[in-house]
């Protein structure tokens, strides 16, 4: 709830994933969404033995 507080507060770049998901669900909806998002990562990072990408820095 902390990114979400934080999002609402200070705002969330234009067009990000996250500003897209608030737009259209509640805070809470948004809070589930993105916590199964981020155990998804670590997951998928503690099974393949791989750092965490930034995919901004990617693309």
């Amino acid at each position: 709830m902390s990114v979400i507080t934080a999002a609402s507060r200070f705002g969330v770049k234009k067009g990000s994933w996250l500003e897209r998901l608030l737009a259209r669900k509640p805070k809470l909806v948004a809070a589930i969404t993105l916590a199964n998002r981020m155990a998804r990562a670590i997951w998928a990072m503690m099974t393949k033995n791989e750092d965490y990408r930034n995919p901004e820095a990617v693309a």
